[in-house]
């Protein structure tokens, strides 16, 4: 026999024997619903032998091994990865709030890098990186082929330092350059503001450890200068985060013991419900952050606005506050981003981040690649959106919504006629000016004051119907 043929004997029992251990790992108090797959097993052994006998270059087995973890988890659905000692710390850092990179919120397509949100006040949001944009290279070394935690290694490093992305743009003829300074990512999770006497403005920008303490900070700051008439939740391009920090939040608005989401899996333990309590947004702490809120934060009128960059946290907040009708949502329809990661250690410096789950709204309705529907359609401008936006339904492999199959995924947006208006642009530099959430021109922003103070809201009108064929 030789050596390759024993060495392949050798690594299928090898791989049987983990997964025999990561089974058992997993699910100790579980039974096994099925055998290993013993030819499958034999068969990813039969290529790691040939890949070191005929490949070009020598790899070591490390690397293999590594890729082949990685190929297996990340083709379950766009969220699931393997996270190698460096990923597994970047995670635990971004969480956060201080992390080092870019800026930017990405999946995998197709073999390429595509923005799902570029962070606001980040380097990538300052040097004009927009969600949709496909990342083709980065600097001189083409994107297709690598895996996603490939490339967001090669995003990150030192501070100060350079990085060239070489962008795809729907309605861009030609690639485009964009040079991108790295930075320590500080993200202020919260902004607030008076908009006018009477009316608050509090925007969430990524839901981390902090951000139900700084909610409660801000809308206390609010409240001494004057009672409010009405609140709008700004959640737009907040990608998620932190599952507690999004109870937290939604417990800041809701009756206390509201239940705000729940999850549903194949395990009982997946199977959960959150509701607005102190045990379930503190993690184990013993002080409560939300005891010193005024009382008329749980009545004053809300409006939460949000975009296709809302997702996971965002859409749990904006649903539950829908689902109570405890506030009114406007904007365009959200990301999608319906399905729970859990982290289960494989080592003491490697684990995967897997789909466990996917999160219901407390009426029962899933977010899973439909997200969360406006109560009042209002575009990001009055002739449009100004980014084309990537949802969960455009990712391959993605999860399909189980109240709805398919069709949630599948459907594509409706055409509407857009009223006209003119284009908002500084004519003097040719170029639209650098635009702000909050700042000024924020047409949602307008339309959702407008809603608070009982005035017309300039809804987009309902999607063309096509005109039924006529007999000939």
């Amino acid at each position: 026999m030789s050596r390759f043929k024993q060495f392949g004997l050798v690594f299928s029992g090898v791989c049987l024997g983990v997964l025999i251990s990561l089974n058992y790992s997993a699910n100790a108090t579980r039974e096994v619903p099925g055998s290993l797959p013993v030819e499958e097993v034999r068969n990813l052994a039969d290529v790691f032998n040939a890949i070191k006998q005929y490949y070009v270059d020598p790899v070591e087995d490390k690397k293999l091994i590594g890729d082949a973890v990685s190929g297996m988890v990340s083709g379950l659905d766009p969220h699931s990865v393997y996270l190698d000692a460096d990923a597994l710390k970047d995670l635990e850092v971004s969480t956060k709030g201080e992390f080092g990179g870019l800026g930017i919120e990405v999946s995998m397509e197709d073999g390429f890098v595509k923005v799902v949100s570029p962070i606001e006040d980040t380097p990538a949001y300052r040097a004009g990186v927009k969600a949709g944009d496909l990342i083709i290279k980065l600097d001189e070394t083409a994107v297709k082929g690598m895996s996603l935690n490939e490339a967001v290694k090669r995003m990150r490093g030192k501070p100060k330092t350079q990085i060239l992305l070489t962008i795809a743009r729907k309605g861009e003829t030609k690639p485009i350059e964009i040079t991108v300074t790295r930075e320590v990512i500080k993200v202020q999770s919260v902004k607030s503001k008076l908009i006018e006497p009477g009316y608050g403005y509090l925007r969430i920008t990524q839901f981390q450890e902090q951000t139900t303490a700084d909610v409660a900070k801000h809308l206390e700051k609010i409240y001494k200068q004057g009672a409010l008439k009405g609140l709008v939740l700004d959640l737009r391009n907040d990608p998620g985060g932190l599952l507690n920090s999004a109870i937290g939040v939604s417990a800041v608005f809701l009756p206390q013991k509201s239940l705000v989401v729940y999850t549903d899996g194949r395990t009982e333990d997946s199977r959960k419900k959150f509701y607005a309590t102190p045990d379930d947004y503190m993690r184990g702490s013993r002080d409560d952050v939300l005891k010193n809120l005024p009382e008329a934060v749980k009545n004053v009128p809300m409006v939460v606005v949000v975009n296709g960059g809302s997702a996971s946290a965002s859409e749990i907040v904006a649903g539950a506050l829908q689902d109570y009708k405890r506030a009114k949502v406007l904007g365009i329809q959200t990301f999608g981003k319906g399905s729970v990661q859990t982290i289960l250690p494989i080592s003491s410096t490697t684990g995967i981040k897997i789909t466990t789950a996917k999160y219901f709204t407390p009426t029962g309705r899933s977010i899973q690649a439909k997200g969360i529907e406006p109560d009042f359609l209002v575009d990001e401008t009055p002739t449009g959106s100004n980014d084309v936006r990537l949802r969960e339904a455009d990712l391959s492999h993605h999860l399909a919504n189980p109240n709805e199959g398919e069709s949630s995924s599948s459907t594509p947006a409706p055409n509407r006629q857009r009223p006209k208006a003119a284009k908002v642009k500084d004519e003097e530099a040719g170029e639209a000016p650098k635009f702000e959430f909050g700042g000024k021109g924020d047409y949602q922003l307008e339309q959702a004051v407008n809603l608070l103070k009982g005035l017309p809201v300039a809804v987009l009108p309902p999607p063309e119907q096509s005109a039924p064929a006529e007999d000939k």
